[in-house]
């Protein structure tokens, strides 16, 4: 998958209006086109922004992280290359196919693994781990609501 691909595929849904609630489309047709379980997706969504496409979290070493899936500015200078801005990954559909796109690149390099969710937000271990186990609980609870537990 190349990147100029995402990029088309991000044009194509950056042409719907940009809402306050990603539209569950989003979550699918980024999931399925880059091969990660929309679970997941919707539960870094909640882990991250609890689903506010218009969240933005300065941290405390100076990189800013953007929107609901709270991607963070230090993909800008590869996203730029791609014609994608800050602005742009306050798109909530652009901001979920960005998302996917990252979580595919963690779940290459880890494994289909809880280690690779956990790499979405942090490679350092203790905070991969810490965050992977945030993301399972969450998942959890949303297969318990799909099944009416």
């Amino acid at each position: 998958m190349t990147f100029r691909t995402l990029a088309l595929a991000l044009s194509l849904f950056a042409m719907k209006p940009a809402t306050a609630r990603a539209d569950s489309d989003c979550f699918s047709a980024a999931a399925a086109y880059q091969h990660v379980n929309p679970v997941v997706l919707r539960a870094i969504a909640w882990r991250e922004s609890h689903g506010n496409a218009n969240a933005i979290h300065r941290n405390a070493n100076g990189s800013t992280d953007y929107g609901m899936m709270q991607i963070n500015s230090i993909h800008l200078p590869t996203l730029s290359r791609y014609g994608l801005s800050a602005v742009d990954l306050m798109n909530p559909c652009a901001n979920i196919f960005v998302a996917a796109w990252h979580l595919h690149k963690m779940i290459v390099k880890y494994g289909n693994t809880w280690a690779a969710i956990g790499a979405y937000h942090s490679e350092t271990p203790a905070e991969r781990d810490r965050y992977a186990r945030a993301i399972q609980s969450i998942v959890w609870r949303i297969d318990a609501v799909k099944l009416g537990k």
